[in-house]
């Protein structure tokens, strides 16, 4: 294993933008003093960045043959992992020469979308057992040497290639994208993230307009209203909770989380229950509570109830 290539265990850093023309801007990625490569942002007509991809060409290496990769890779504008293509009239290959099948680049997608991959854990010699170092290129010998603890989550004949490509899929480039997007934050940005149906994006841009109080800033209120009556539950509940009891504080706002309630699914509904537990209710809000009792379950009674009790 002593000539087995550590492809993603360089340091990488973004300089300056070396390009900006049409709709690609390119950054220079340094990984050492020797080695370099190009990381570009994709822009629409009017500028706006859209999401960051790589041509790749990598070597990966095995014990004792390395063979080059050409692939595309896409990211979102966050840093993470979409999905990837291949230059044209390029394939994949396996150790004994044998092109991917259909099959096989499906799970590849499969395997380089699982942030959680137990490849973040392993080392590029963890891949085959000891002893097996001289094994010839058969696709039958490397998968049996393949450890048991990861043979259902590699393509066999292909384990470097999930390893090395998962690697760069998930690298250090990644918080340099990060970097890259918040020199384009302005407000144009932050709403179109809030109304993303990409919940990175959400999330990135709450945390932008958003104090540690829960105080939102005026500009994106309409915003988060429409994160918190949106069709993801997961971030709408988040919003929810994170938003300070002041947000619902003026009767507009009670008239509309108010009918968000009654077009919310249940465990939204418990949601903004526990919500207007902590936040004074008006007299509107109040009444439209208490008619509601007679349709509600004990749950969302008990809950009606102790709002009712604290006003």
């Amino acid at each position: 294993m002593g000539n087995v290539l550590m492809c993603c265990a360089f340091l990488w850093t973004v300089s300056a933008p070396v390009f900006s023309q049409g709709k690609v801007r390119e950054f220079r990625i340094v990984e050492n003093d020797t080695l370099t490569y190009t990381l570009k942002l994709a822009l629409d007509d009017s500028g706006q960045p859209q999401h960051f991809f790589r041509n790749i060409f990598t070597p990966v290496c095995y014990t004792n043959e390395c063979k080059p990769v050409h692939i595309n890779f896409y990211w979102d504008l966050l840093g993470n992992y979409e999905r990837f293509d291949l230059p044209e009239n390029k394939v994949l290959t396996k150790v004994d020469h044998d092109e991917f099948k259909q099959e096989d680049y499906e799970k590849l997608q499969d395997i380089l979308a699982q942030s959680n991959s137990i490849f973040a854990d392993l080392k590029m010699e963890d891949l085959i057992t000891k002893g097996t170092d001289n094994l010839t290129d058969s696709v039958d010998a490397k998968a049996g040497a393949t450890l048991k603890t990861i043979k259902n989550q590699v393509i066999d004949g292909a384990v470097y290639t999930c390893y090395t490509l998962w690697h760069i899929a998930y690298g250090t480039a990644v918080p340099e994208m990060k970097k890259i997007i918040e020199s384009y934050q302005n407000d144009a940005l932050l709403h179109r993230f809030l109304l993303s149906n990409n919940y990175h994006y959400q999330y990135w841009a709450m945390e932008k307009v958003m104090d540690a109080k829960g105080n939102v800033q005026n500009a994106y209120q309409t915003d988060i209203e429409k994160v918190i009556s949106g069709k993801n539950i997961f971030i709408a509940k988040n919003a929810l909770q994170r938003v300070s009891g002041s947000f619902f504080s003026d009767t507009k706002k009670q008239e509309w989380i108010w009918e968000t309630f009654e077009n919310s699914p249940y465990a939204m509904q418990i949601a903004i229950l526990k919500k207007l537990k902590t936040i004074p209710v008006s007299e509107t809000l109040k009444n439209n509570l208490k008619s509601s009792l007679t349709k509600s379950n004990e749950e969302q009674s008990s809950l009606i109830n102790q709002i009712l009790s604290k006003q």
